[in-house]
């Protein structure tokens, strides 16, 4: 049995092969790749052309970049790509790096701090322009290198204390405060504000606290926040064992209660949770109302918040390129308005 003869993959044209087929050299062939056509006659123009597509010559863009200075990367760190609002946010992103001529780099952290200060370093040896960040646990710290090695930082849905970096994402006040309002017009008179830990996230904070000042100004209603970390199975045990006792308790003094998810993960998790008690017709028993508007949240009739993810991500990476090109203002926060899409879990 013969054995097969490998061929070595063909090489790549070079700059220099373009210039020995087009009979001429370098710097002709790098003002005709620069746009550079009015220093260069027609014929050499057609010449250099020729030899491109002969030689299917592809410029190393990175090469070019470098070179001015610039090379158009811009790297952006997530703390959770399985959460639904990470991926719409990136399409925002990708749709604006096409429009305004960046590469994305995304990093995902998978909601581990140590990996976000990884990355971090990271993006810093690839020399991105910018960088967009929506992570868990990015302090000051962290990002403060960044800046002052030239390297502009843009925060999307939470802001980092001691930060002075622009910022985009939804008006999670006004949010929080339109959601519980839903709830208490249509009569639930004991609400669970259903979280992850929040104390360093802002975004969540924000939630949670917004909630807070519209139930204690209704005289009568309850509001009980719990803590539900989905990255500890025995704290989520606890946690949906104190919800449990809240419908308990409501049904036998006959109030109506409804749990408030401060994101669409946190409702999956209790949304599967009620229906493994109380079967299909869970919504029964409790509404439930969540923050960001994942395909499932229809097809289960749950009420949302919808957040103008793509905008949001398209909003950053224009923010961004803004700074990278020099722009000097205050840091600034591009609040965005949320979308109440009331379903029959609280339609009722």
């Amino acid at each position: 049995m013969s054995t097969p003869v490998r061929t070595a993959a063909p090489r790549r044209a070079t700059i220099n092969d373009v210039a020995r087929e087009a009979g001429t050299g370098k710097t002709s062939i790098s003002r005709y790749l620069n746009g550079e056509m009015n220093v260069l006659s027609p014929d050499l123009r057609a010449r250099i052309e020729a030899a491109i597509v002969r030689l299917h010559y592809q410029p190393n863009q990175m090469a070019r970049g470098l070179k001015r200075g610039r090379n158009r990367l811009i790297g952006m760190l997530v703390a959770d790509l399985t959460n639904p609002y990470t991926v719409e946010v990136l399409q925002g992103v990708e749709a604006a790096c096409h429009a305004l001529g960046y590469m994305p780099m995304i990093c995902h952290a998978a909601n581990e701090v140590e990996m976000e200060r990884r990355f971090l370093a990271l993006l810093t040896t690839y020399r991105v322009e910018g960088v967009i960040v929506n992570a868990l646990g990015v302090g000051e710290d962290m990002l403060r290198p960044l800046g002052n090695g030239g390297i502009p930082v843009v925060l999307v849905d939470r802001s980092v204390s001691g930060l002075e970096a622009d910022m985009v994402g939804l008006d999670n006040t006004a949010a929080a405060q339109v959601g519980t309002r839903h709830l208490l017009e249509r009569g639930f008179d004991e609400i669970c504000f259903v979280v992850q830990p929040f104390d360093n996230v802002s975004s969540r904070r924000q939630r949670q606290a917004a909630f807070g000042d519209v139930m204690r100004d209704v005289s009568g209603a309850h509001g009980l926040t719990v803590v539900l970390d989905l990255n500890d199975e025995a704290s989520v045990g606890r946690a949906l064992a104190a919800l449990d006792h809240t419908v308990d308790a409501a049904a036998a003094a006959g109030r109506r209660i409804a749990w408030f998810a401060a994101n669409a993960p946190v409702a999956l998790r209790v949304a599967l949770h009620l229906k493994a008690r109380y079967g299909a017709h869970w919504q029964e028993r409790v509404a439930l109302l969540s923050f960001d508007d994942p395909d499932w949240a229809e097809l289960a009739g749950i009420s949302t918040i919808r957040q103008p993810t793509c905008d949001i991500g398209y909003r950053a990476v224009e923010f961004l390129s803004q700074r990278i090109d020099g722009a000097t203002e205050a840091a600034r926060d591009c609040l965005l308005a949320g979308e109440l899409i009331v379903r029959a879990s609280t339609g009722r």
